[in-house]
């Protein structure tokens, strides 16, 4: 079997994964990279660390993460110099990922020259939309000199989520119509038709979508634009304000909906707003979604969030009856893969355990093998 060693290099940690063939040998994660008094310096150090402690013998790929593969990348590549310097030229599009994701290339192969280095990215799931979806209604021309449309992210989990849910549905992959939920500390919605993106929340950066645990999602542009004409905040400060101190996190000063949730049930009405309007923004793209699809097979669940938090996806559920949608209480207190709507429901709802890194894995065997 041909063994897959898979690194997922996060904005402050390193997930590892070693697989040979479909079985994981080993896993861990280094966290609070660069952080002070944290872990190592810098993804340049975690990963050597991680590869100075792995049995590394006929291991035939190694398959990274990438965020932000532009317009150029709409599949996994083989790794060369050309490559490298294509992902670089893209980290004014995703400056607190893509570095982090160079650094793990570049080291692994420094340290494995022959063993050849795959790069799966986040947005070449999305690149299917179609022009009306990933358009911004801006000036052409300013829009197209700067890069900017709608890319999309979490491309390898909604990916993957999408094709187990038609896996539990026993229907072929590309006849099967699904809205996935990721919902993790960053989350997005995607509406996949036949296995194929056709709409997600996320644009031109993760900020834009549903609220998420430190990003606010959507909001007005013109806030950003008052922010810094009568608020005197930088451009900088805003950035950091958006997605450092919005979401659960701007709502409650929490950003875990674990303890959003604890205290909602002990009466915290800051976690009680915090949390109407954290499912109010996923019915509402659930709605959307439902009515450019036209038909939906079944809803997916997934992430942290998504996979954990039963009364986010009742109440981000309640009121869809009429559209076949519903979620049965019993089910939805269980765990695991599993179908939580009730029997004979019009659209099944399941939670589906996401795994990128197996995906990762799947797509660089996958390459090689046809290189």
């Amino acid at each position: 079997m041909s063994r897959v060693l898979v690194l997922n290099c996060g904005s402050s940690s390193v997930k590892w994964r070693r697989y040979d063939g479909d079985r994981v040998l080993d896993e861990g994660t280094v966290e609070r990279v660069g952080e002070p008094g944290g872990g190592p310096p810098d993804h340049a150090s975690a990963v050597r660390e991680i590869l100075a402690g792995l049995d590394l013998a006929g291991l035939t790929a190694v398959g990274h993460r990438v965020v932000h593969g532009g317009q150029q990348f709409t599949a996994p590549v083989l790794v060369d110099d050309a490559v490298l310097a294509a992902i670089r030229d893209l980290v004014p599009l995703a400056p607190l990922h893509n570095p982090a994701n160079l650094a793990g290339i570049e080291v692994a192969r420094a340290a494995l020259p022959a063993v050849p280095q795959v790069a799966v990215f986040d947005t070449a799931f999305h690149h299917t939309l179609p022009a009306a979806t990933a358009t911004y209604a801006i000036d052409r021309e300013v829009a197209d000199r700067h890069g900017i449309r709608r890319y999309g992210f979490h491309g390898t989990s909604h990916g993957y989520v999408s094709r187990r849910t038609a896996e539990l549905l026993g229907r072929p992959y590309d006849q099967v119509n699904t809205i996935t939920l990721h919902l993790g500390n960053g989350a997005s919605a995607c509406a996949v038709a036949n296995g194929r993106s056709v709409a997600t929340s996320m644009g031109m950066s993760p900020l834009e979508g549903l609220v998420m645990g430190t990003r606010s999602g959507d909001v007005d542009p013109t806030v950003i634009f008052h922010l810094r004409r009568e608020g005197g905040l930088s451009v900088d400060e805003i950035d950091d304000l958006l997605n450092h101190r919005s979401g659960l996190l701007g709502l409650t000063g929490a950003n875990d909906m674990r303890e959003v949730l604890q205290r909602r049930e002990a009466g915290d009405q800051s976690a009680e707003l915090a949390f109407d309007v954290y499912c109010r923004r996923i019915t509402e793209y659930v709605g959307a979604y439902y009515a450019l699809l036209g038909r939906v097979d079944a809803i997916a669940f997934t992430a942290g969030v998504g996979e954990h938090a039963a009364p986010v996806r009742a109440a981000a559920l309640a009121g869809l009856d009429r559209l076949g949608i519903a979620v049965d209480p019993a089910r939805n207190a269980g765990a695991g893969d599993r179908v939580i709507s009730p029997d004979g429901a019009e659209v099944t709802v399941c939670v589906i355990r996401t795994d990128e890194e197996r995906e990762i894995a799947r797509q660089a065997r996958d390459v090689v093998e046809a290189a």
